[in-house]
């Protein structure tokens, strides 16, 4: 079995494991989580994103990054590009971006985030995490890392850790996880 044909395996089985977190859990799980591990100095550029299906949600973690004195933002999908992040806080008003995911709007200023907080459907220890499969992620860490240090941090539920995720060389690896269960420092960061 090819890579590629691993990863779309994975995806479903990944996918329908997320499925069966309640979403009322989804909703609360993360607003309370301990983040000190990032040991942050304001004012930090930190990364959400507005969850989609049964994603982990996130927005209850940008308000408590953005009340700390961090500047907040999301990003936006532009078809075969990096992601493009606009400040953001929580509660201001939201447009339709690519498909379909609420975005800022087009004159909320563009910034550049240290801290990305990134949606996944799988992830293993090493760091790897498994997405919907466009690169988007992909190709924003690696540009990013090429200009300075940042943390990515995977939002997950512990249901989604695998063996191991199939990777490919043009793969990111992510420095942390925060499920439901904690924090996990990823190997070899």
């Amino acid at each position: 079995m090819s890579i590629g044909e691993e990863k779309k395996r994975l995806r479903t089985v990944a996918g329908q494991r997320r499925d069966r977190v309640g979403a009322g859990s989804r909703a609360a799980m993360f607003a309370n989580a301990d983040l000190g591990f990032l040991s942050l100095s304001a004012p930090a550029v930190v990364s959400g994103f507005h969850s989609v299906g049964s994603e982990a949600e996130c927005i209850a973690l940008l308000a408590r990054f953005a009340a700390a004195g961090h500047l907040t933002c999301l990003p936006v999908v532009e078809r075969g590009k990096p992601l493009v992040f606009r400040a953001w806080k929580p509660g201001e008003a939201l447009s339709r971006g690519v498909l379909d995911i609420p975005v800022p709007r087009d004159d909320a200023p563009v910034v550049e985030p240290d801290v990305l907080l990134v949606p996944l459907l799988a992830f293993d220890r090493a760091g790897y995490r498994l997405g919907y499969g466009g690169g988007y992620y992909d190709r924003t860490l690696a540009a990013l890392r090429a200009k300075k240090r940042i943390l990515a941090v995977g939002l997950a539920f512990a249901v989604q850790e695998v063996a191991q995720v199939p990777h490919e060389d043009f793969d990111e690896r992510l420095d942390f996880v925060l499920t439901e269960q904690g924090v996990i420092e990823m190997a070899g960061r």
